[in-house]
């Protein structure tokens, strides 16, 4: 099973993992890595190593990390980059994650990146207001 490792500036890669367990229950093979302040990219890659030496990286490694160009998302180029199996994918959300979680059993990596990138944009949306209501039906 491919790894996943979430990775974003303090703590919402831990809490947002705790939100994908509510719904899809206990996760094997993911984890997460937080970047806190003070910190700087040589820890975030010692932080990313410790934990993909941890996992079954054997089907390859998903980075999902929260801002393109961010430290986390630098400091998993810096792995990825020197690995054949590994992706980043940035933007992370609760939708995204879940679509992933679900779909890493039965998908390669290139297409859970696949996967990842459309949940995640198709997961955006907006209200439409104007919509007539009928004060009686109410």
């Amino acid at each position: 099973m491919i790894s996943v490792i979430v990775g974003t500036h303090g703590i919402f890669s831990e809490e947002i993992l705790k939100s994908a367990e509510m719904i899809f229950g206990s996760q094997e093979n993911v984890g997460s890595v937080t970047f806190n302040p003070g910190e700087g990219i040589d820890s975030l890659v010692e932080k990313y190593n410790n934990l993909i030496n941890r996992l079954d990286s054997k089907e390859g490694v998903l980075f999902m990390v929260d801002l393109f160009g961010g430290s986390p998302f630098n400091a998993a180029s810096i792995i990825a980059m020197k690995n054949e199996n590994m992706e980043i994918v940035t933007g992370v959300n609760l939708p995204m994650i879940l679509e992933v979680l679900g779909s890493r059993e039965f998908l390669n990596l290139q297409e859970l990146v696949q996967i990842a990138l459309n949940s995640g944009k198709d997961a955006i949306k907006i209200l439409t207001k104007n919509v007539e209501i009928d004060e009686e039906e109410l």
